[in-house]
């Protein structure tokens, strides 16, 4: 039970009664209907206020029971204004005795990671290049305008259309990548603009809801390869990932798939995912604002965007008024269409395959040849290094990965503008050469490589957990 306390004002007038808490009492309320966090000392129950949190309930409760100082720091870029919502929250601090992090992490390197970020924005690393954003959008622009240039000089024979297809994967690549940027509200000073301008470039440009990725992407963020915490290692039983998970099944004697073989099959999956986008991407985009996030595709399964383009967006905020005249069975496989008609869905259907191979190669070559595992309660530094690495650097690889490359700077401050993780990169190795902490770089062909053998690694021991144990 908390302890009580009194502290005086400048008034002269006695102040509201302190209590105090303790890390065991703390702990116990990372339930459902019971979540208390601590920022900065500082004891919130924050039970009812997770289902208004702006970034989702689920990312705010993985916190729940723990020091989410660093979260918090992570995700806000103007932790004062928030402030205000977190005080009617407020229940109490942490009692004198106790200390400030949790689950005897080393305080001392929780410390100076904050003051290394502390660092970084003394040395104005958290401020954005408008310059930089627009050179980027306007390269975006300007290969969507050449594309629909060489239809209209051009026509749409194979050779035009095959070009077509590069340069519209490439736009939406590359579109993916800058709504990323405004997602992470890494773009504006202000929340407001960077939600607007995310809202516009999802939705308009990938065809894609700004509600589910950010439902679902705060969560990987938060607790990045963390069973039943990261969205993006609910692998929907297709996939087995890690060492333990595996091992687990094998066990089990669970045998959705053949594992064993899911280093090839995940080839597969990318081949079929053309054929596959069509069906769920128009009955489930209407859904996206109203389902709960883990039942959206899975975004190396479906990812977001395969389905829609520049051409075919859906309204920043759909409504059943808006799709209830929809066919249920997508345009695609309507054989009375019209030849231009089948061959803007043909482009489509290109379009879809060569970006679903970008997106899922980039996005997974950092996480999954990492750990992945069940949560373990690391400080903000070490949970984000077991799971990520870096690509080395080179301008193909910023631009091909838009800046993913530095996927461990990204991860350990994801509102920094992607054009410093450059400049922050050595404070990092640094501080993590001082704990013996691994910083994992590898060549961007290696890291390819190295998911299919993730793979492999992790099929192998499902085999040999199911037939010997």
């Amino acid at each position: 039970m908390g302890k009580g306390g009194e502290q005086g004002g400048d008034s002269g007038e006695p102040a509201a009664q302190i209590r105090f808490y303790t890390w065991e009492e703390i702990q116990k309320h990372n339930l459902r209907t019971d979540k208390w966090l601590v920022i900065e000392r500082k004891v919130y129950n924050v039970t009812k206020w997770a289902n208004r949190h702006p970034g989702g309930q689920r990312v705010i409760s993985h916190c729940a029971g723990e020091d989410a100082t660093d979260a918090f720091q992570a995700f806000h870029i103007n932790p004062t204004l928030v402030q205000k919502f977190l005080k009617p929250l407020l229940i109490g601090e942490l009692a004198p005795g106790e200390p400030s992090q949790d689950r005897d992490k080393n305080s001392q390197l929780v410390e100076d990671f904050r003051t290394l970020r502390k660092t970084a924005e003394d040395m104005n690393l958290f401020r954005a290049s408008p310059l930089f954003f627009s050179l980027y959008l306007g390269h975006i622009i300007a290969m969507e305008v050449v594309a629909w240039l060489m239809v209209s000089y051009f026509g749409t024979g194979w050779i035009t259309t095959l070009i077509l297809a590069c340069i519209l994967t490439t736009s939406q690549a590359q579109a993916g990548w800058l709504q990323h940027d405004f997602g992470h509200l890494s773009v504006f000073k202000k929340s407001s603009w960077n939600h607007i301008v995310h809202k516009f470039v999802i939705g308009h440009l990938k065809g894609a809801s700004a509600n589910w990725w950010n439902h679902r992407h705060f969560q990987h963020h938060a607790k990045p390869n963390i069973f039943k915490k990261d969205p993006d290692v609910n692998m929907l039983h297709i996939f087995v990932l890690g060492d333990t998970q595996p091992v687990e099944y094998g066990k089990k004697k669970l045998k959705y798939l053949p594992y064993n073989h899911q280093h090839e099959y995940f080839f597969l999956t990318r081949i079929l995912l053309p054929f596959l986008i069509p069906c769920s991407h128009t009955l489930l985009i209407p859904l996206w604002p109203w389902l709960d996030p883990p039942r959206v595709p899975h975004p190396i399964l479906f990812p977001a965007g395969c389905g829609g383009n520049s051409v075919h967006a859906p309204s920043l905020k759909p409504s059943w008024k808006t799709y209830r005249n929809q066919p249920i069975i997508p345009k695609i496989f309507d054989e009375t269409r019209s030849a231009k008609e089948k061959k803007k869905a043909k482009l489509q259907n290109q379009i879809m395959f060569l970006e679903s191979h970008w997106f899922v190669w980039v996005t997974q070559m950092n996480h999954i040849p990492m750990e992945i595992d069940s949560e373990k309660h690391r400080d903000w530094l070490s949970s984000q290094m077991a799971a990520t690495c870096n690509i080395e650097q080179s301008f193909f690889n910023d631009w091909f990965t838009g800046h993913l490359n530095f996927q461990i700077e990204h991860h350990l401050f994801p509102t920094m503008p992607r054009h410093n993780f450059w400049k922050v990169k050595p404070l990092v190795k640094s501080l993590c050469a001082k704990y013996g902490v691994q910083y994992e770089e590898k060549p961007l062909g290696k890291a390819f490589v190295d998911i299919v053998g993730s793979l492999k690694k992790s099929g192998d021991l499902w085999l040999d957990a199911y037939l010997h144990k």
